[in-house]
C-alpha cells in the first residue's frame, strides 16, 4: 500500500497504477525518492530514453548545462513520440539558486516549438521544480 508520500506524489503528477512512464536525462543528481515514489505509484519500472514502446508520461530532468532552447526542444520532441493521446510530458529542472538552474521562460519556449504547452508547475521534489507539458490537439 502507498504511504502518504507516494500519494502526495501520485497526486501532484497525477500518475496511477500500471502507467508506464518513461526517463530521460537521469543522472546522479536527480532526486531518488521521487523516482521510488513513482515507481511505488504506478508499480512499474521507469523506462529508459531507449524504450521504443508506447507511454503513459514522462520526465525529463533538465539542467542549465544540458543545452540550449533547442536541445530541449528536440528532447521534448523525441518524449511525445512514445506518448499515447492524452499523457504528459513533466520537465524537472533544479529550482532557482541551485546549480543547473534553468529559466521557466526557456522551458516554455522550447515547449512551444515542440508544439507543446505549458499547463502547470509543481513543487517536484526537494530541490526540483516540475513544469507540466501538454502536446496540443492535432489540427490546433
Amino acid at each position: 500500500m502507498p504511504s502518504r508520500t507516494d500519494s502526495e506524489a501520485a497526486h501532484k503528477f497525477g500518475f496511477t497504477p500500471g502507467q508506464v512512464v518513461q526517463e530521460f536525462y537521469y543522472d546522479e543528481d536527480v532526486d531518488m525518492a521521487l523516482r521510488e515514489s513513482i515507481e511505488r505509484v504506478t508499480g512499474e519500472e521507469l523506462a529508459d530514453e531507449d524504450f521504443a514502446e508506447t507511454t503513459d508520461a514522462a520526465i525529463i530532468w533538465w539542467r542549465s548545462d544540458d543545452g540550449d532552447a533547442d536541445d530541449l526542444t528536440d528532447l521534448l520532441t523525441d518524449a511525445a513520440a512514445n506518448l499515447d493521446d492524452g499523457g504528459d510530458i513533466w520537465v524537472l529542472s533544479p529550482k532557482a539558486g541551485r546549480p543547473g538552474q534553468v529559466q521557466a521562460a526557456d522551458v516554455e519556449d522550447a515547449a512551444t516549438n515542440a508544439g507543446m504547452h505549458a499547463s502547470a508547475s509543481v513543487d517536484g521534489a526537494k530541490d526540483w521544480l516540475a513544469m507540466r507539458l501538454v502536446v496540443r490537439a492535432r489540427g490546433v
